[in-house]
């Protein structure tokens, strides 16, 4: 099979879908990798690494996608790459189909299979391609709120640690997955008073036996989150329903709560996010303010440190890469369950049901696209 690799042109996305070592691997696999030129430059992967690797440099993208059977990238393909995509291809990427209509639209009038990092899911519940973005993720958001905390970005000018006599920032979280455990681990790391919320009484009690003593762990209702927000330096979005769009949880009116100056991180925003006033945002402009308090939203925010996730998200996928590459999309979704979720559209159907929801559109069975 044919592996096609993109460059990422969404802004400042500088992550690449595969390192060198995974090409090799492929390659060794029986398959041929397409990489365009300069795809891995913002990684720090050079195109002679992957000619080591024995893949082919495309030198512009329109050949790439002409040529390739699978098509690996890392975000969504935005506007200008929707022409490039044919009925018979398979995409394979984080798609966040039910934050987006005019995405999902146009992916389904294109006719291509499309299967998202995000929706697949193993029978744990976990969701392994989503797992390393969220973990550096969720570690990023103590960093970037911390920042914007300080008097130079408008924010209240607190310490993250405080110091002796001072006490240190208060650091609300929502949600106690994957992005809300690393950021309580950074932020409790970092001396600050943690507070996290979860619906989840298991999930808390897992928590509280991993957690040190400066996170105190709540249950999420409406009444203790306000009283939360009400003395939080710092509120992190980290809610998730796998491939759903995320509930509001603080809505506009409920900012007047807040101190002004504050700062929001809304790590959900690929998802909608779980705060009412926050949009999409760039690394370029990463934040804005609402009603006094800073919002940082940026939608690929492990972006920024492109080495770390690109490494970390071919750890990932390759073995699902080296499924579809030598089985072909429909056996391999047979024979993978896991895989088999992250089918979101196919032929023009949506087959996964929080993005029919999402859009109120019908939803089709999986099975049937696999016979």
């Amino acid at each position: 099979m044919k592996i096609g690799i993109p460059k990422e042109i969404k802004t400042n996305e500088n992550r690449v879908a595969l390192v060198p070592s995974g090409a090799e691997a492929l390659i060794a696999a029986g398959h041929s990798v397409l990489v365009e030129q300069g795809a891995g430059l913002g990684s720090d992967f050079h195109d002679e690494q992957y000619r080591a690797s024995g893949a082919i440099i495309v030198p512009d993208v329109a050949s790439l996608w002409e040529e390739a059977d699978l098509i690996v990238k890392v975000k969504e393909p935005i506007a200008p790459e929707w022409q490039h995509i044919r009925h018979d291809q398979t995409i394979f990427t984080y798609f966040h189909f039910s934050a987006d209509h005019a995405l999902t639209q146009a992916h389904m009038e294109s006719g291509a299979t499309c299967i998202a990092y995000e929706t697949i899911q193993l029978t744990s519940g976990e969701l392994p391609l989503l797992t390393p973005m969220s973990e550096i993720a969720g570690r990023m958001a103590i960093n970037q709120g911390a920042k914007y905390l300080e008097k130079l970005y408008g924010g209240r000018g607190v310490l993250l640690s405080g110091v002796p006599g001072v006490p240190p920032a208060h650091v609300v979280i929502l949600g106690g997955g994957v992005v809300g455990m690393n950021a309580a681990k950074m932020s409790a790391g970092l001396g600050a008073k943690v507070t996290l919320l979860d619906v989840s009484l298991e999930r808390l009690r897992h928590l509280s036996d991993i957690m040190p003593a400066n996170v105190q762990l709540i249950f999420s209702n409406r009444h203790n989150l306000l009283e939360q927000i009400s003395t939080a330096d710092i509120v992190i979005g980290g809610v998730l329903i796998a491939g759903a769009v995320t509930p509001k949880l603080i809505r506009r009116d409920d900012l007047k709560a807040m101190r002004p100056g504050s700062v929001i991180v809304d790590v959900a925003v690929d998802q909608g996010g779980c705060i009412e006033t926050s949009l999409p945002t760039t690394h370029e402009k990463p934040i804005y303010v609402v009603d006094g308090i800073i919002h940082y939203a940026v939608a690929n925010m492990p972006g920024a440190v492109p080495r770390t996730s690109t490494l970390a998200l071919t750890n990932a996928t390759l073995p699902y890469i080296l499924q579809l590459a030598g089985k072909g999309w429909k056996q391999a979704s047979k024979e993978n369950a896991a895989l088999r979720k992250g089918l979101n559209i196919v032929s023009g159907k949506i087959t996964h049901p929080a993005v029919a929801k999402a859009f109120n559109l019908p939803i089709y069975a999986t099975e049937d696209f696999l016979d």
